[in-house]
């Protein structure tokens, strides 16, 4: 504790020069923002409490990183990020007792979790690591002192730190400046950050699009230049940042920063590789502009909480292009079937970045489906046609909705407002004939135990193809009665040669 002791007693000056530096630098911050982590101590006391118990014991706590950011910016959630010179063994020890749980899934890398009053906490000792520069896994070193430890962070944004209970502001690289100023900076040089882990260059993207910041002009070269070192982080941790990144509020910031920088070509090469192919419905934009723009609509139509199916389907509904693009003789451009391409890319892709089943096959779904629409306006839709599309899209319907009218980006207005008219009127008759018939619920009018009786068969492969016949009989013609459906059923089985 001593050498801690000896580091913190020359914090506090430094510390508050840090503080003034920042203030004055940072006229754009307010002083409600500048006060609200104080303000969150005050509504939380669950902070002070466990400061008192670390100090009791000996040891200082730092509320830091994202939650310091974060109550800046008026936003904090319920997980609470802290850092101490008490390593885990001693955090264990200060938190029996006190936690209603506690759980050791990050003790590796010096993390201790603890939940008190819905608060999420995890407590992480100082670090000074270091990456081993091959397969970028940390090499866990403990610190003795904070500063060193908010140096070893990814942003200066994400580089302050409130101590606990004593509420004093530690700000050694200007974060707070760069809140103020709205821009994403490291502690260090980019490089070295960036050397330490690379998927902070997919986080810096991340930030622009969760938080509307500017890259800085040295940051984003650092990306250029190390895009290929991404290639040694795991699927796993891609996916997730990936993931904040398109629910950002503004994704599409964070998109451009993918492809600009060369990182979506390690990961994403389906985004990138949109950019040269020009879209036959608006011959002023590339496809990679249309897809931009879909997103910014699904966005805009998703609802209150982010949607990541339909975000992801927007942006990969599109990638089937390049490879369906033809010239006719008349020189337009064609992508037929793009649909059908496209969604067997969106699979591979999302198989390759670890994501699990159930969202895949509901990503590749919509971008199967997403064209099936066109067309309705020339009046060709049957009922038929109709039950059959709610059916495909089932539990997805409501997205395909969302889905397909962001697609709509024509600069024509004319065409634009058909497309909507079109759309609406698919809409009411969805709306009219799920109110007969239950579309939601679309079946065959007989079960498989109906089907055996009737036809005098064992279960078996049999009844399947029987099952699926009346179900096609049922998007074709609408409900039937019970002698229809057993009617039909008998015809069906006729042919198959297994009725007289």
């Amino acid at each position: 504790m001593s050498e801690s002791s000896a580091q913190n007693a020359a914090e506090p000056a430094a510390s508050a020069a840090g503080s003034a530096a920042a203030r004055s630098a940072a006229p754009g911050l307010t002083t409600a923002q500048r006060n609200a982590v104080a303000e969150l101590m005050r509504v939380s006391p669950v902070a002070d409490e466990l400061g008192r118990r670390f100090a009791r014991a000996g040891f200082e706590l730092h509320l830091v990183g994202g939650s310091v950011r974060d109550a800046l910016l008026g936003r904090l959630g319920d997980d609470l990020d802290f850092c101490t010179d008490a390593h885990p063994d001693d955090t264990l020890r200060i938190v029996k007792g006190w936690a209603e749980a506690t759980w050791e899934t990050g003790r590796e890398f010096g993390t201790i979790g603890a939940q008190r009053e819905g608060l999420r906490l995890e407590i992480t000792t100082f670090r000074a690591e270091s990456y081993d520069q091959i397969t970028r896994n940390p090499v866990v070193e403990y610190g003795t002192n904070l500063v060193d430890d908010l140096r070893r962070r990814d942003f200066t944004i994400n580089a302050m730190a409130v101590s606990v209970p004593g509420h004093s502001f530690t700000d050694p690289y200007g974060g707070l400046a760069d809140l103020a100023a709205r821009v994403i900076r490291t502690p260090g040089t980019p490089r070295e950050s960036f050397g330490d882990d690379p998927l902070r260059m997919l986080r810096a993207a991340r930030f622009a699009a969760q938080l509307g910041f500017t890259v800085q002009p040295d940051v984003y070269a650092a990306m250029v230049a190390m895009a290929a070192d991404l290639d040694r982080i795991t699927a796993e941790r891609i996916r997730d940042e990936f993931t904040k990144l398109l629910c950002g509020a503004d994704p599409i910031t964070g998109l451009r920063l993918l492809v600009d920088a060369g990182l979506a070509d390690r990961f994403l090469p389906e985004l990138s590789g949109l950019k040269l192919e020009i879209d036959e419905h608006a011959q002023h934009k590339d496809v990679y502009e249309h897809t931009l723009i879909v997103v910014s609509n699904a966005v805009r139509l998703e609802g209150p909480e982010c949607d990541f199916i339909l975000r992801m389907a927007a942006l990969m509904h599109d990638v089937g292009k390049p490879a369906t693009k033809a010239v006719g003789s008349d020189g337009r451009v064609s992508f037929h079937h793009h649909e059908v391409v496209g969604a067997k890319l969106t699979k591979q892709r999302m198989k390759a970045m670890r994501y699990p089943k159930d969202v895949i096959s509901q990503v590749v779904a919509l971008v199967g489906l997403h064209l099936r629409f066109y067309g309705y306006g020339r009046g060709e839709w049957t009922d038929s046609a109709v039950r059959r599309y709610v059916a495909d899209a089932g539990e997805l319907l409501p997205r395909l909705h969302k889905l397909t009218r962001s697609d709509c980006t024509t600069r024509n207005r004319r065409k634009a407002r058909q497309l909507a008219t079109d759309y609406d009127a698919l809409e009411e008759r969805i709306a009219r004939i799920q109110e007969e018939e239950d579309l939601a619920r679309v079946r065959p009018d007989l079960d498989g135990n109906a089907i055996m009786e009737l036809l005098g068969v064992p279960p078996g492969p049999l009844v399947g193809q029987a099952w699926r016949h009346l179900k096609e009989m049922r998007l074709e013609r609408g409900p039937m009665d019970r002698d229809e459906a057993e009617a039909e059923l008998l015809r069906w089985a006729r042919t198959q040669g297994i009725a007289g």
